[in-house]
């Protein structure tokens, strides 16, 4: 049962036309409405069902009636005072919508049938949420509170999403008191219960480490053993609860725990099928959200008896969020379970397994937990979606190097009929791909294709965007190779051109390009890999990468220097960098990042910037740098950006595209990153983003807001110049870049128009 107490979609006025009704019961996507008075009491309900009987007796239907006429006055409300168990009975197969009113018959909230995604605090858990992992400590903290507290820290230290402890009341939960002394108790009972009446922590202790876990950020769970236990957490205000394994069959503690409305996660070890589906049906009568966890109720557990195979079908019995607690030795079967659709994770957590009891011996140590809190991690990502295969952007950037595509076998003028015999497969793979040479093969070419060059997908369509004279409102250009310059800057009306180099193009002679000066300024993007599958990086830990770096630095300043020459408005021409401070295998903690920047700063000043600006780019969170994709720490935080840049003077290349990525991740806003960095910006990349990872993109084809971005740009950059950096932009004579800015044009009105 759901209760949603924000009703707007679910209420529709009495005078309402009926069309209104319909478009509102196809939003909602329950079929079903509230009818309301003008004054708010409830006056009936419109279902899908009763517009199709309107309609039936009707002909001359007209959907322009008010609902009164068409919506049902006989229908079942509830008190909203009425309990959960009472109104989760009263829904069925019939009854899918239940109106909970006040005295005055005023709409209060809506009960409907389906199970929500349980949310605990500020995490939600469901299918498409991050799994929700759970350090079990319980009683490993040996009735020791300052033990308990480092626990929680370790917790935190290895990623858990939650610390779980355990409260029973031994005086009234266990028969003689408790007392492990008792003679007839056996072996078992007297090991147990020893261990419970020396290792507990009373409810003070235990309320004192729930708080440092709120303290410290960590979500506190606790298993109430027994119903004094029960009332306690209530009093403490626990927003969750777990229930052990050994009470999924003890009923009256089960509703108990249900009626208070918070989230159950409930442990199905020791029970058969019959027992979880009985289980189910008492937390369901009590209209409870709950979730279920498979677990093999054995210390440790045996791999063949885990059965992982099961989850699947637990989650077809509960129609429930389900997951994994787990004790059997090591930490790679959680990661299996959230393969298999796991979307909780449990596992004994502590720092000594050499401490007294059970529970320590299939605990994990907080070093096996972190490795399997990012196995989690790693998984949950792989697993994407069922969505039909898409090309992701890594494989984009592989397919261009290592597959191949259509070619023409000879010059083909402009207007000439492709015949099979033009056309041959070879690599790299930057235009159509082999499978489209039947689509090609009699297509009238719009434009002159020289031998051994690619056709490109505009060659299958019948227009292509071409090259014209723009108009922006502040300096704008075009990137470019040396081979393709001049012919760029003659086919439209840049006011500047920017160098994309390779280190291959840093050994060309310039009178080789040049001949005269052209009428344009200039700026220059550095290489990123260098001879040798060496990276620029300034930040490196290794001193040698570090001195090849500068070095390499500073040839691309030289270069810079001696562009000047055939650039006639350039003055200080500006160097696009990556200046460095990724890793490959995840992000560096932030107290680290601090000395990077550090080892950049002293780097730049080795570097001669007479006569140029080096401009650092904002950086994605995933980069692909050659090789494949990697974690980019510098120049990726707004604030970081901004203070560096206010120690330093230095400015920076605001790369819209990689910060809207990063944004994306992390979950900021793009417009206070821009309002952080714009002061510092010179210059602008501009290109769409999408996910965290799909970058230079084609503009209007991802996750940016062009309008919002124009008036942030204005406000607070606005004199910063910019180019496309659409991802191939360049192919068929810059087409991808002349359709960027088309759209641009129209997209940012108010700043660059």
């Amino acid at each position: 049962m759901i209760i949603e107490r924000p009703t707007a979609s679910f209420r529709v006025f009495w005078e309402d036309p009926l069309l209104v009704a319909l478009g509102k019961i196809s939003d909602n996507r329950t079929g079903h409405l509230v009818v309301l008075s003008s004054d708010g009491r409830v006056e009936g309900m419109l279902t899908d069902g009763d517009v199709r009987r309107w309609l039936t007796r009707d002909a001359g239907f007209d959907l322009n009636v008010p609902v009164s006429e068409v919506c049902n006055t006989e229908f079942l409300a509830l008190p909203a005072a009425t309990p959960r168990a009472g109104i989760a009975a009263r829904l069925d197969a019939r009854v899918r919508l239940i109106p909970l009113i006040d005295a005055r018959g005023h709409l209060v909230s809506i009960a409907r049938a389906g199970h929500a995604d349980l949310r605990i605090g500020a995490r939600r858990i469901g299918a498409d949420a991050p799994v929700f992992v759970i350090a079990e400590i319980g009683n490993n903290h040996n009735g020791d509170i300052g033990r308990a507290k480092r626990l929680v820290d370790a917790a935190i230290a290895a990623g858990a999403d939650c610390a779980k402890f355990q409260m029973r009341d031994m005086a009234s939960l266990y028969a003689g008191a408790g007392d492990p002394a008792l003679a007839h108790r056996d072996l078992g009972a007297q090991y147990t219960l020893d261990l419970l009446s020396r290792h507990n922590l009373d409810q003070d202790a235990l309320f004192e480490v729930f708080d440092y876990c709120q303290m410290q950020g960590i979500e506190p769970m606790c298993t109430p053993w027994d119903p004094v236990s029960l009332d306690a957490l209530e009093g403490y205000g626990m927003r969750a609860y777990k229930v052990a394994s050994a009470d999924l069959t003890n009923h009256g503690l089960l509703r108990r725990m249900a009626e208070t409305g918070k989230p159950l996660i409930c442990s199905t070890g020791m029970a058969s099928e019959a027992e979880i589906r009985d289980a189910v049906g008492v937390l369901r009568g009590a209209g409870a959200p709950f979730a279920l966890l498979h677990c093999n109720s054995t210390y440790p557990a045996p791999y063949k008896d885990v059965n992982l195979s099961y989850l699947p079908r637990l989650a077809e019995v509960g129609g429930v969020p389900v997951g994994y607690s787990g004790h059997e030795r090591g930490w790679f079967t959680p990661v299996a379970a959230v393969a298999l659709g796991a979307r909780i994770v449990e596992k004994h957590f502590t720092q000594d397994r050499g401490l007294e009891g059970n529970d320590h011996k299939v605990s994990l140590l907080p070093d096996e937990f972190a490795a399997m809190t990012a196995a989690i991690r790693a998984t949950e990502a792989a697993m994407g979606s069922s969505a039909a295969r898409s090309v992701t952007q890594g494989e984009m950037i592989n397919r261009e190097v290592l597959a191949k595509s259509l070619h023409a076998a000879r010059d083909i003028p402009a207007g000439e009929v492709v015949r099979r015999e033009d056309v041959v497969v070879r690599s790299p793979g930057q235009g159509v791909q082999p499978n489209r040479l039947e689509a090609l093969i009699g297509r009238v070419t719009q434009r002159a294709i020289a031998a051994d060059t690619p056709f490109f997908p505009c060659d299958l369509e019948d227009g292509a965007t071409r090259a014209r004279d723009y108009r922006f409102a502040r300096p704008w250009g075009i990137p470019v190779r040396w081979h393709d310059a001049h012919a760029m800057a003659a086919s439209s009306n840049p006011g500047l051109l920017e160098y994309h180099l390779s280190y291959k193009d840093m050994d060309e002679r310039l009178n080789d390009w040049f001949d005269t000066a052209l009428d344009l300024e200039f700026t220059v993007h550095a290489p990123e890999l260098f001879s040798g599958d060496h990276i620029l990086d300034l930040a490196a830990d290794d001193p040698a990468v570090r001195a090849r770096s500068i070095a390499e630095l500073n040839r691309v300043c030289d270069l810079t220097r001696a562009l000047r020459r055939w650039h006639e408005r350039a003055t200080r021409p500006l160097i696009v960098v990556n200046l460095g401070g990724f890793s490959r295998h995840g992000f560096l903690p932030a107290d680290a990042r601090p000395a990077l920047y550090a080892r950049i700063e002293a780097s730049l000043a080795e570097v001669d910037t007479a006569g140029v600006e080096i401009i650092a780019q904002t950086m994605p969170p995933f980069p692909w740098h050659f090789g494949g994709q990697s974690h980019h720490n510098l120049f990726v935080d707004p604030d970081e950006i901004a203070g560096f840049c206010t120690r330093t003077g230095l400015r920076i290349c605001l790369d819209v595209s990689h910060s809207q990525l990063a944004c994306n991740h992390f979950d900021w806003s793009m417009r206070e990153f821009v309002r952080i960095v714009g002061p510092h910006t010179a210059h602008l990349h501009l290109a769409d983003a999408a996910g965290i990872d799909g970058e230079g993109l084609q503009i209007g084809a991802g996750d940016m807001d062009f309008g919002a971005l124009a008036r942030d740009l204005a406000a607070h950059c606005p004199g910063a110049s910019f180019v496309p950096e659409v991802w191939q932009g360049h192919k068929n004579g810059g087409s991808g870049f002349w359709q960027a800015l088309d759209r641009l044009e129209a997209w940012l009105s108010g700043d660059l128009v």
